[in-house]
């Protein structure tokens, strides 16, 4: 959205942002997508770039729903990402100047592990049950291992 809105004259920005809104609050991928064209070509007349825009980002930005609807809030954001960008940057800020690139590597692969034992260990982002769906494999099943 922030993409399409920078090519936007400021005064039209509210109305582009409503009308790209309204393919998200379709019911399906394939809903979404017909919205998609109409929206671009609705702009295509008065923002040519945007609608170019559009016409390059739509399997893209809707890829989300080729998964299961459960989990369409935690796919089409990017708050997860911005929020461990956010991290790094507050961390590396505190050290300020690093004394060489292995350094920098060092402490935000510190972090990129932190944050991944807290998700496997702690919180479930997406429910595993509603992915295997899309798997074509059988769950493993592990027997008891006796003592």
């Amino acid at each position: 959205m922030r993409n399409a809105l920078a090519y936007a004259p400021k005064a039209q920005r509210r109305m582009v942002s409503a009308a790209i809104a309204t393919v998200f609050a379709q019911e399906s991928a394939k809903e979404a997508h017909a919205q998609w064209r109409v929206v671009a070509d609705q702009l295509r007349e008065r923002f040519p770039r945007i609608a170019e825009l559009m016409d390059r980002a739509e399997h893209e930005v809707l890829a989300y729903m080729d998964f299961p609807r459960a989990h369409w809030l935690q796919i089409h954001s990017t708050n997860p990402l911005e929020r461990q960008n956010a991290e790094i940057k507050r961390r590396t800020n505190v050290v300020g100047i690093f004394p060489n690139e292995r350094a920098v590597t060092r402490l935000v692969g510190a972090i990129l592990l932190e944050q991944n034992d807290e998700w496997t260990l702690q919180r479930r982002y997406m429910q595993l049950e509603g992915l295997q769906a899309l798997s074509d494999t059988a769950p493993a099943r592990l027997s008891a291992v006796q003592r």
